[in-house]
């Protein structure tokens, strides 16, 4: 089969294209898969489980008199029990079964990252992939045989199996990814977040709409497995292991990102890791950023469904909808980030700090600004909620690709610390927004609204006090090293230290 393909037709077309542009779409795609298989969930458990009486006596708060002083053309219907929902899992339970991914993910982070940095990161990201696809697939049959207690647990062994994705495909990056191309490139990779959520939630609407809910855990479940055997064939840990790698781009990486990485790193130094503040404001950063990118991404179908009444088609659209704009926000913020820096009008840490700051007030204003409107308003809703997850695109080339500055030959372990750290916002809030929203009220999802708001604006202001832009002395480990980087000056930009970039220092 190698032999087959080093010498056919196709070879020759793949050579003509660069790998690290192949890398960053199989990327894009890898997280694709990885965030539609965990959102469809989101958008199916509101049509499997049924409403309780009490939860019907508290939705009843809409009616068409009630909003005729909006305009609003749609006719509000007080909610029925449908006995053809299989489930009577409580919000608790609900909040539960919605944060269990992140039991899971949390805990393989950092040895993602670890292993990643000992063995490569292709085959982690694909293993990742591949096991949260059977997983997906096994999630009905989970749920009629064991109820609660078996989808909890299914969940879990995906969050276990998908931890290990973003820090190995962080460590990838570093390996391909030049520092004058990372914030356009390591964005398309990690909006597809964005993507896979738009998808995930988008489709899984209409899909459950048409063919029940089961039917969306089959298909993204069969999705992935597809993507797994393309990344098989397409992707490599190395630009000298690639067999499809010109000699060009071998020698541009190398050229770029040579001095600056390892083959194998000697050791990890976590104390010099675990004291950096750098570090400790970036992962302040991530907790913020995740906790209201969860908030509404768990969450936004059954906001859309108990308080603003959509249907679970309209649902599915309404809810995607702020996430394909915070997918294009990302990408256009990402190329301005790298003209910014390469045009040294800023410094790089000051490119992460405005477009992480960017990325914590709009969602905060957009939270704000839905907490105060009738929810009557659904339009207006929408349309805020939309703007202000919009504003979130500019977090990647802000604080996301900002491990990949700190330190390229410990990108894997870093990616796991902050995505870890980060991650436990995925577990909370489910949970706690369950125990908030227990009535189905308008009041109640303010105060949800609320706690994110606080938690992104404290958050912003730790990593703005604290982000750095340059290689840390530990990325070397080796006091040599250490002591021409501790030279350096995060203020200054990428062309006032050129000679430094080509020397290997960030």
């Amino acid at each position: 089969m190698y032999l087959y393909m080093t010498r056919s037709p196709q070879k020759k077309v793949l050579e003509k294209i660069k790998q690290r542009y192949v890398l960053a779409v199989m990327g894009f795609f890898a997280i694709g898969n990885a965030y539609s298989m965990r959102v469809c969930l989101s958008v199916a458990i509101v049509e499997m489980v049924a409403k309780s009486e009490s939860s019907i006596n508290n939705s009843s708060f809409l009616t068409t008199s009630t909003c005729e002083e909006y305009g609003d053309e749609f006719i509000y219907e007080k909610p029925e029990h449908n006995k053809s929902r299989e489930f009577s899992w409580d919000e608790e339970t609900q909040g539960i079964i919605l944060s269990s991914f992140f039991w899971g993910y949390v805990l393989t982070q950092v040895p993602g990252g670890m292993l990643a940095e000992k063995i490569g990161g292709k085959h982690l990201v694909g293993f990742g992939i591949f096991i949260t696809s059977i997983l997906t697939l096994l999630t009905p049959a989970a749920a009629h045989l064991g109820g609660s207690t078996a989808v909890i647990a299914l969940r879990v062994l995906e969050g276990l199996g998908e931890g290990v994705t973003y820090p190995a495909m962080n460590y990838m990056l570093a390996s391909w990814v030049p520092p004058n191309e990372r914030s356009v490139l390591g964005t398309i990779v990690y909006s597809g977040s964005q993507i896979g959520t738009v998808f995930g939630m988008a489709l899984s609407g209409n899909v459950i709409e048409k063919f029940g809910w089961e039917s969306v855990f089959y298909l993204f479940g069969a999705l992935g497995i597809i993507f797994y055997l393309f990344w098989l064939l397409l992707c490599y840990d190395d630009p000298s292991q690639h067999p499809f790698a010109m000699e060009e781009e071998i020698e541009y990486l190398e050229e770029h990102l040579g001095t600056k990485r390892r083959p194998k790193p000697i050791s990890t130094p976590w104390r010099a890791i675990l004291t950096s503040v750098p570090l400790w404001g970036l992962v302040f950063a991530q907790i913020g950023h995740d906790w209201g990118f969860y908030t509404l991404l768990n969450d936004l179908p059954k906001y859309m469904g108990d308080v603003l009444h959509f249907n679970i088609s309209m649902n599915g659209y309404l809810s995607a909808l702020p996430y394909l704009a915070m997918w294009a926000v990302s990408i256009l913020s990402s190329w301005l980030a790298d003209c910014l820096l390469t045009k040294g009008y800023l410094s790089t840490t000051n490119v992460r700090r405005i477009f992480s700051t960017t990325a914590s007030l709009g969602p905060a204003v957009g939270l704000l600004a839905a907490s105060y409107m009738s929810e009557c308003q659904r339009g207006a809703i929408v349309t805020v909620l939309t703007l202000g997850v919009g504003a979130m695109g500019t977090f990647y080339p802000g604080m996301k690709v900002n491990s990949l500055d700190l330190s390229p030959n410990y990108a894997g372990t870093l990616m796991g610390i902050t995505n870890g750290a980060g991650n436990v916002s995925g577990i909370l809030s489910p949970y706690i927004i369950g125990l908030i929203t227990t009535k189905h009220t308008p009041e109640e999802w303010k105060t949800v609204f609320f706690i994110s708001i606080a938690i992104l604006i404290v958050t912003n202001i730790i990593f703005v006090a604290t982000v750095s832009g340059e290689t840390q002395a530990w990325n070397e480990n080796d006091v040599n090293s250490m002591a021409t980087i501790k030279g350096l000056s995060s203020d200054k930009t990428p062309l006032e230290y050129g000679s430094i970039e080509n020397s290997g220092e960030d």
